[in-house]
């Protein structure tokens, strides 16, 4: 009995970690993106770290494939399971802290392909401690499954196969896009909110300083304010979460209107995606502008989303000599979008037909997109 629960729990943590490894691999720029949140002055407060938050996303995620598969074919059995169980604390610790102090919303353990709240997040990683505890106590039944030479090999192919996907990802869009603006998605339908969906139930909060403390004070509890206390500052708390629609937050903005209503409506609409001009690709940046000028040709509208300010499109234009308007989109939602940037985004009435990384520039097709649909 303890041999098979032993051989299953090696099985199905295993078999986690390499899916949950791999889903993220495919998107290691959204993983680095998770990583720099708990990083942010709001969590960890370790800013210093937010520039290596991609290396360490890639090393972090192929490290998972290969614990997998090292278990798997029971490649030094006592190094992986300690290493296995070394991650899962760090990870539960992660998660505990996410839900605890309702810092980071979604731990991204497994990408965009499954969100999970904080707290199923650290029950996850608690059942996985579990399966590891027991491959741990148990270290001498983990034995090889095949000769040292072929073990060596699966474990050297594994770790070969997670670096040319890792480098075919970052220079060329997910293999597979589980975010919300993936083509053959409309935008409009993805902000919608479906009718009798769920409302938040938010509670207001009012915080006092009473004898040089800060207190709070719910509605409610208005009345028991003492006397002589100092009104600091009002929040609202969300008792309960509501419907949140796939797509929020997204917005085309241009000196302080939104113009994503008219613009969704376009059949023949080209966008540059580009979250931050200061942090654009050169490469990428000096190949809009003949894309521009290729699409209005062939009658398509053509415009450029950042959540940049005016001095730094106003220097993009001229250095690029870029002749796109721009639109403001919060920055979030623009690496949401898309990974790279800048990176081109192909829309016919609200539905996304074409997303490009500025390496596949050769790719777009507008004509076909165009007379396609």
């Amino acid at each position: 009995m303890k041999n098979i629960i032993t051989q299953f729990s090696r099985l199905f943590v295993g078999v986690l970690f390499i899916i949950s490894g791999l889903i993220k691999l495919n998107d290691p720029v959204g993983f680095s993106y998770k990583l720099a949140e708990y990083f942010s002055e709001p969590v960890f407060n370790m800013p210093f770290l937010e520039p290596l938050a991609l290396g360490l996303a890639i090393f972090l995620v192929i490290l998972e494939v290969v614990l997998g598969v090292m278990l798997l074919v029971g490649y030094k059995a006592k190094t992986t399971i300690w290493a296995l169980l070394l991650l899962i604390v760090f990870f539960t610790f992660l998660t505990f802290y996410s839900a605890y102090f309702d810092v980071v919303k979604d731990c991204g353990c497994f990408g965009d392909a499954l969100h999970l709240t904080p707290w199923q997040s650290f029950t996850k990683d608690i059942v996985l401690l579990f399966f590891i505890l027991i491959l741990f106590i148990n270290k001498k039944l983990v034995k090889p499954l095949f000769s040292k030479l072929v073990t060596n090999i699966l474990t050297l192919v594994s770790i070969v196969l997670c670096v040319i996907m890792a480098v075919w990802v970052l220079n060329h869009n997910p293999i597979k896009d589980f975010r919300p603006f993936k083509v053959g998605n409309n935008i409009e339908e993805g902000m919608r909110i479906p009718d009798g969906a769920p409302k938040s139930v938010v509670e207001m909060v009012f915080i006092y300083k009473v004898n040089g403390v800060d207190k709070e004070f719910t509605e409610k509890d208005l009345m028991k304010i003492p006397e002589g206390a100092t009104f600091v500052d009002r929040k609202d708390k969300v008792i309960t979460e509501g419907y949140v629609p796939p797509i929020h937050d997204f917005t085309m903005v241009k000196d302080d209107s939104d113009y994503k209503e008219e613009l969704l409506k376009e059949p023949k609409l080209v966008i540059f995606v580009t979250y931050d001009l200061t942090l654009s690709s050169p490469e990428g940046m000096q190949k809009l502008e003949k894309i521009n000028q290729e699409a209005k040709a062939k009658g398509y509208k053509v415009i450029a989303m950042t959540a940049s300010g005016a001095d730094e499109i106003a220097k993009a234009k001229k250095q690029y000599g870029l002749n796109v308007d721009f639109y403001f989109c919060d920055a979030t939602t623009l690496k949401t979008i898309e990974r790279a940037n800048p990176s081109i985004v192909v829309l016919h009435k609200g539905t996304v037909v074409q997303k490009l990384h500025y390496n596949d520039t050769d790719d777009l097709k507008l004509s076909d997109i165009a007379y396609s649909l």
